[in-house]
C-alpha cells in the first residue's frame, strides 16, 4: 500500500509508477478538490486533507489500517497544513505525517524539493533550511529515507517503454495536453 503527499504533476506521477511496480493500492491526498477528482477518475484513491488533521484516520478508511507499506512526498518545503491548519505554512507537515502513517520498516520518498535556505519563510528555522521534523519517530519505527533528485537515467528506458506500448498513459494521468514537436515554440 502506498500514500503519496500532493496530486500535481509529479505527484500523479509517481502514484502511476507506485501502480506499475504493483501497489496493492495507492492513495494520494491534496486540498484541491479538482486534483482529487482528476486523481479518482485515472484510478487513485483520493484522500481529501481538508476532512481531518489526522492523515491515519483518512488513511484507516480506505484501507481499514492507519498505516502504508511506504509513502512519498511530492509536496516538498511548500507544504502547508491540513485539516483545520489548511492553509498555514509548515514545512515539515508532510515528512512528520508520512513518517506516522508508515509502517514500521517502511520506506518514504522524498522527491518533493527542499532548499538549504528560504528566506520568505515565517517560521524561522526554515528560513535556514532547518525544519521541525520529529526524526526521532522515523528512527524508532526504522524507517527508510529516500530523497533528492530522482535519479532520472537509471529508470529512463523501463518508463520509456511502459509508456510507448501504452503500459502508463502518462499524459492522461498527470493532466497534460499532447502536442507535436512542431507547436512546442508556441
Amino acid at each position: 500500500t502506498v500514500y503519496i503527499a500532493g496530486a500535481g504533476p509529479v505527484g500523479l506521477a509517481a502514484a502511476a509508477s507506485a501502480q506499475i511496480l504493483g501497489a496493492a493500492v495507492v492513495m494520494i491526498g491534496d486540498m484541491n478538490s479538482e486534483r482529487l477528482q482528476h486523481a479518482k477518475k485515472v484510478g487513485f484513491e483520493p484522500i481529501d486533507l481538508t476532512k481531518s488533521d489526522k492523515l491515519e484516520e483518512l488513511i484507516a478508511a480506505v484501507i481499514g489500517v492507519p498505516e502504508v507499506d511506504s509513502a512519498i512526498d511530492c509536496v516538498g518545503f511548500e507544504a502547508h497544513g491540513h485539516g483545520s491548519k489548511h492553509g498555514e505554512e509548515a514545512p515539515a507537515t508532510v515528512l512528520n505525517s508520512l513518517m506516522t502513517i508508515t509502517r514500521a520498516g517502511g520506506r518514504i520518498g522524498i522527491p518533493g524539493l527542499y532548499v538549504t535556505d528560504d528566506p520568505g519563510s515565517k517560521d524561522e528555522a526554515s528560513k535556514h533550511g532547518n525544519l521541525r521534523m520529529r526524526f526521532g519517530l522515523g528512527w524508532a519505527k526504522s524507517l527508510s529515507f529516500y530523497t533528492g533528485q530522482t535519479p532520472v537515467l537509471r529508470y529512463n528506458r523501463q518508463l520509456m517503454q511502459a509508456i510507448l506500448h501504452d503500459r502508463i498513459p502518462i499524459a492522461k494521468i498527470v493532466n497534460a495536453t499532447v502536442i507535436k514537436l512542431d507547436d512546442a515554440p508556441q
